[in-house]
């Protein structure tokens, strides 16, 4: 390198070190000054003619070349005070043999305007670093938390307070509950509360992948695993929940051949990507959810016993919509408030009778049907209030579409499932909430209370 230095021809070298883009100063280890351009703006033009072979506290009092020469730090984008004008320099150290030998000052931006210009541009990428960062959260971060689950009947609190309680420690929890009744809400809220807030909140639905993906998803691939893979590879599901959590919906529709690889990396908190490389050591909780029996699905062989119980240590049923239904008014307001303030119109209030027709409804869609009807009462509605006169035909009739078409057992089902669990609730209160007395009370088997009580989203 040093022979490469000697063949540039003075000419080049003082052409570097004399252009009109940089304004150099250099001076020696003990602070002499051997060079200063011509086309230098950091000190005085009359003091420029005789600077060289002087000391540089003498040509520059305020210089602290000196100060890069003792500490051997490079300082870039300094700002520096001249004539009223504000400029930004750069005080690098040269080396030679791992010698400090000197040290040289460097113009970087010359006038306010570019000043000005790069302050603006580092604004502007600070926006959009907050707006990625921001992008970022909403794909990879918890949205909800506790603040966010409405609902006042007892039910439904004991069924947060389970939430709460298994936020506070990384045991498997499994949330059952019907399509619509806010299982990924819970996830969030429980991820949010738990020591892993901040951390990624990876979601995967087993449901909405097709089969010959879900293992590229889950479990990431090495370049050149399969037909179409990206030349770099890519991470897996898994993989970014690293210190997080992975929250896997429909858990009951992963392909048994999944459940296989899921259990192999439950056990060993370790995965590998297809096409094979590195195995990684994999730190995260996880939380499923399913709408299904899985335990039913065991006896029918299309779910694993091994699996279920690596996944079935925390259990947490979510009541069904028509469960909770004195919940539905506060529900359904604070759905309109809501609505109203992200569509920037005036709250609409709600008439004592549309309430009462909303708790009437079955909602076989849950939460999820009711944001649908509130989403539809706030382009029905034309005055002040809404009225019962606003709800779609379905709601005032309080029938759900399966009745619609046809279904009296339907109806049937559901009269007898409100009057069983009417009767468990009045068991449960004679026997002081003591589960084996109101068995008895019921004339049932203890496993037969437990096995209702969930289905009604008691436990």
């Amino acid at each position: 390198m040093h022979e490469a230095i000697k063949k540039i021809s003075q000419e080049l070298l003082l052409a570097l070190l004399n252009n009109p883009y940089e304004s150099l100063i250099l001076i020696d280890a003990e602070g002499i000054v051997r060079f200063v351009s011509e086309f230098n703006t950091t000190i005085s033009k009359r003091v420029i003619l005789d600077a060289v072979g002087r000391h540089i506290s003498e040509v520059n009092p305020g210089s602290e070349l000196l100060r890069t020469i003792q500490t051997g730090r490079a300082e870039i984008g300094r700002p520096l005070v001249l004539d009223d004008q504000e400029r930004i320099i750069a005080r690098i150290p040269l080396t030679n043999d791992g010698r400090i030998v000197g040290a040289v000052g460097k113009l970087l931006l010359s006038s306010p305007q570019k000043v000005k210009a790069l302050y603006q541009r580092i604004e502007n990428l600070e926006t959009q670093l907050e707006y990625y960062k921001s992008e970022f959260e909403q794909l990879w971060g918890a949205r909800y938390n506790f603040d966010h689950i409405v609902g006042r009947t007892q039910v439904l609190r004991d069924a947060i307070a389970s939430a709460r309680k298994a936020s506070l420690n990384d045991s498997p929890v499994i949330l059952y509950g019907e399509s619509g009744t806010g299982k990924e809400m819970f996830a969030h809220a429980i991820h949010e509360a738990s020591r892993r807030r901040g951390k990624n909140f990876i979601r995967i639905n087993c449901a909405a992948i097709p089969t010959d993906l879900i293992e590229a998803e889950l479990f990431g691939y090495e370049p050149g695993a399969f037909t179409g893979a990206r030349r770099q590879g890519g991470a897996g599901k898994i993989e970014l929940a690293h210190n997080g959590t992975l929250f896997l919906d429909e858990i009951a529709e992963m392909p048994l051949r999944m459940q296989v690889k899921l259990l192999r990396v439950l056990q060993d908190k370790v995965v590998e990507r297809i096409g094979g490389g590195k195995p990684r050591q994999i730190n995260f909780r996880i939380i499923s959810a399913t709408n299904q029996d899985l335990e039913g699905m065991i006896r029918k062989g299309t779910f694993r016993l091994d699996l279920f119980y690596r996944l079935n240590v925390v259990t947490i049923s979510l009541p069904a919509l028509r469960i909770i239904a004195d919940d539905i008014p506060l529900l359904f307001e604070t759905m309109l408030v809501e609505l109203a303030n992200k569509q920037r119109v005036p709250l609409k209030k709600v008439e004592e009778e549309a309430l009462e027709a909303l708790k009437a409804y079955a909602w076989p869609g849950n939460v999820r049907e009711l944001r649908n009807v509130a989403e539809q009462v706030m382009f029905a509605a034309d005055g002040e209030q809404v009225e019962v006169g606003d709800l779609p035909p379905k709601v005032r009739s309080g029938i759900a579409p399966m009745a619609l078409a046809g279904s009296n057992n339907r109806l049937l089902k559901q009269s007898v499932e409100s009057a069983e669990r009417q009767a468990i609730e009045q068991a449960l209160r004679q026997a002081g909430q003591n589960k084996a007395k109101a068995s008895k009370l019921l004339g049932i088997h203890r496993t037969g209370l437990y096995q209702k009580m969930r289905r009604y989203g008691m436990l």
